[in-house]
């Protein structure tokens, strides 16, 4: 598992992430909608078709609520506000602008929560 230090680092690679536009569609594959956290380069599974490695291994595990552990892609239902909007919910209302907001928010107030506490 990852020490605090690491954890933040990781939080703040997925923002630069979302700033650089990773998660928009690639020019080689316009059509392909790219998955928030499963395309990322903080991925076990990266660019892979199937998983390969568990999801249970993954540095976000600890913010995804218990129900959803089991899930295809845990990390897609993490809480991203206080209405419990997570990345899959948004993504099913089609607001990808919305998504992209409430994924920076949490990522930020988790890092600034993690900082606070180390």
């Amino acid at each position: 598992m990852l020490d605090r230090k690491e954890l933040i680092e990781k939080l703040k690679l997925e923002i630069e992430v979302i700033e650089k536009g990773g998660y928009y569609p690639s020019v080689r594959d316009p059509r392909r909608e790219l998955r928030i956290f499963r395309d990322s380069v903080s991925c076990l599974n990266v660019g892979l078709e199937e998983k390969k490695y568990p999801c249970t291994h993954c540095f976000l595990m600890e913010f995804v609520p218990p129900e959803y552990r089991n899930a295809a892609d845990p990390c897609a239902y993490i809480p991203l506000n206080e209405r419990g909007d997570s990345i899959a919910s948004l993504e099913a209302a089609g607001d990808r602008d919305r998504l992209r907001e409430a994924l920076l928010g949490w990522l930020r107030s988790t890092i600034a929560r993690l900082e606070a506490e180390a």
